[in-house]
């Protein structure tokens, strides 16, 4: 959309905004939101790059073909777990790390634990 045109939309009362927005999404919400689609097109990229196909694919994680679109398209109904799975039978590799460490403190507890801040990496061709 041109800017000048956006811009006046917006002083009309238009809003802007993504899917996430739209429904509201709580941060951590998009955030795994986002997680699964970028998985999900980490699977389609991983098996095309091995010249797999679905049907090859779903051989692979004992499913079918149609449920290997829907993890292809992070459906509702496909859970992250399965999106690893097939990412990893593909030929992927998944790393986990840990990136920082924070101390806290609850309240209701009074005992100071570790937060770590990880980082998941799926690594494919």
């Amino acid at each position: 959309m041109e800017t000048k045109k956006r811009k006046a939309l917006e002083a009309a009362g238009w809003r802007f905004g993504d899917a996430a927005d739209f429904l509201e999404m709580a941060p951590e919400e998009r955030q795994l939101l986002e997680a699964r689609v970028e998985a999900a097109l980490a699977v389609r990229r991983q098996r095309e790059a091995l010249n797999l196909s679905q049907k090859q694919l779903a051989n692979r994680i004992k499913t079918s073909q149609p449920r290997v679109a829907r993890i292809e398209r992070a459906a509702p109904d496909v859970s992250l777990d399965q999106i690893l799975r097939a990412f990893a039978a593909a030929g992927g590799r998944i790393a986990v790390k840990q990136v920082g460490r924070v101390g806290r403190k609850t309240v209701e507890t009074a005992v100071a634990s570790q937060v770590a801040d990880i980082q998941i990496e799926l690594i494919g061709k």
